[in-house]
């Protein structure tokens, strides 16, 4: 494959992607050389079936992902972070709506979905930019200040790319399907210049702020799986098309990589990020453990060893952190007494045995 530097025809000519069917002198798009086979499920044809499989996988994944983000409700950066994870999904649905030709390429509405869908990925991929910077606290993480700047640098981004995918596609301003280097750029050359950027910053982020070296190893898998997928779709798609007698084609194995080096992210996010559990909310109900002492006949015997049978009670049936334990309540001395405060065997402080107080307890 020969790739010019702004043109489509050598790229679209190997790659099945989503703007080819609307770039081209012909007005009918450039068709890939090899692509997948199609299946006719009942009156509709289904273009890339096992690359809308992916999609659908991808889907579930990032629900996962995002799930798992959501409840680290102190980890630095998570309000962040999940805003890509939100439009990688959005992408995902897209892509599958638009590769399988649920929306026909002949359709009217199929040039400003697939205006979305490259707005879209742009905005992601600057998202994911801007996230390379978040672990270094130029902003503080989670504030308004910080959330704001991250939205409206992926509105500014999307919008242009969409001004620039749909003047591409109908021909508005001085763009045309022949004129395509500023699409190339948004959709080839910015996203390379993202993910570069982005490693380059998390590497000095792990070598000069953690002291654990482990989450290079989660940077190296997702260079690793996207500069795979890069190869293999626009290098490899023709060859593995041929190969397996056009039942795959390097989309399918472009969009498997992708998914990959997209959970290495979440990995490394993972890795990299700690919640602080005082001020977390679980998603157990915390229990408490409450027992009366004058249930206990050693207790309440007299002339019992109350010193032994109270250090045995705290042993065996001492209340979770934050608990009150019975003695708390019912022990002379300790838990809650007249001057309104608790004593040294209150709430949270180190527990003590009392001898009985005259009254029977």
């Amino acid at each position: 494959m020969t790739i010019k530097f702004g043109s489509f025809d050598g790229v679209c000519s190997t790659a099945a992607l989503v703007i080819c069917p609307l770039l081209g002198s012909s007005g009918e798009g450039v068709e890939p050389t090899c692509y997948s086979r199609n299946v006719q499920i009942g009156s509709t044809l289904i273009f890339q079936p096992s690359t809308s499989f992916v999609h659908i996988v991808a889907i579930i994944m990032t629900a996962i992902m995002i799930y798992h983000i959501r409840s680290k409700y102190t980890a630095v950066g998570r309000k962040e972070i999940v805003m890509f994870f939100w439009m990688y999904m959005v992408i995902e649905l897209l892509a599958m709506f638009l590769d399988s030709g649920i929306i026909p390429t002949a359709n009217v509405s199929y040039p400003w979905f697939a205006a979305v869908y490259t707005g879209l990925v742009a905005a992601a991929y600057c998202c994911l930019l801007v996230n390379g910077f978040v672990g270094f606290q130029f902003a503080e993480d989670g504030t308004p200040l910080s959330l704001w700047l991250l939205r409206i640098s992926c509105f500014v981004i999307f919008g242009g790319s969409f001004f620039i995918s749909i003047a591409t596609f109908k021909s508005f301003v001085s763009f045309s399907p022949t004129k395509t280097t500023a699409l190339f750029v948004i959709y080839l050359i910015w996203p390379i210049f993202c993910v570069a950027t982005y490693t380059i910053s998390q590497l000095i982020l792990v070598f000069r702020t953690l002291d654990d070296r482990w989450p290079l190893g989660d940077i190296i898998f997702g260079i690793a799986f996207y500069a795979i997928a890069q190869v293999l779709l626009f290098a490899f798609s023709i060859t593995i098309c041929n190969a397996i007698k056009h039942y795959l084609d390097g989309l399918f194995f472009f969009t498997l990589c992708v998914l990959l080096s997209v959970m290495m992210v979440y990995k490394y996010w993972d890795s990299i990020t700690r919640e602080d559990l005082e001020f977390s909310v679980g998603s157990k109900a915390a229990v408490w453990e409450v027992k009366d002492p004058l249930l206990m006949a050693s207790a309440t015997a007299p002339g019992g060893d109350y010193e032994e049978d109270a250090s045995s009670f705290h042993a065996g049936a001492a209340s979770l952190v934050g608990g009150v334990s019975g003695t708390q309540y019912y022990g002379g001395k300790a838990g809650y007494g007249a001057q309104g405060g608790y004593s040294q065997g209150g709430y949270g402080g180190a527990r003590r045995a009392y001898p009985p107080t005259s009254d029977g307890y």
